[in-house]
């Protein structure tokens, strides 16, 4: 089982960037599909982007679309989260995840390995 850290998270101002990024622990991670989640305070944890096993096919979530880039570096075992132009309804703790699958899910349920989490906080 593929395990995740996550980094780069912290506190910006609206308008502001920050960039996320998961590593990956194994040698198959170029099998996996890798999602980015998260969840602000007493709510549910929802669907950010994601990105297939080749990097071709990605989703990302209406609320986010055109200012989040998903990506990934297969060789550095690596898969991030470019968020440019953050807005304080972005504020969450985001959480990186990965199933090993040829599809590309948008279910939390559907991922089976998640990474601890990491906090971002965007001030108005």
């Amino acid at each position: 089982q593929v395990q995740l850290v996550e980094s780069g998270g912290g506190l910006v101002q609206a308008g502001g960037s920050l960039r996320l990024s998961c590593l990956a622990s194994g040698r198959t991670f170029s099998r996996y599909a890798m999602g980015w989640f998260r969840q602000a305070p007493g709510k549910e944890r929802d669907f950010v982007a994601a990105i297939s096993w080749s990097g071709v096919i990605r989703y990302y979530a209406d609320s986010v679309k055109g200012r989040f880039t998903i990506s990934r570096d297969n060789a550095k075992n690596t898969v991030y989260l470019q968020m440019n132009s953050l807005k304080p309804e972005d504020t969450a703790v985001y959480y990186c995840a990965a199933v090993e699958t040829w599809d590309l899910p948008r279910k939390a349920n559907s991922y089976s390995a998640w990474g601890q989490g990491t906090q971002v906080t965007v001030s108005a």
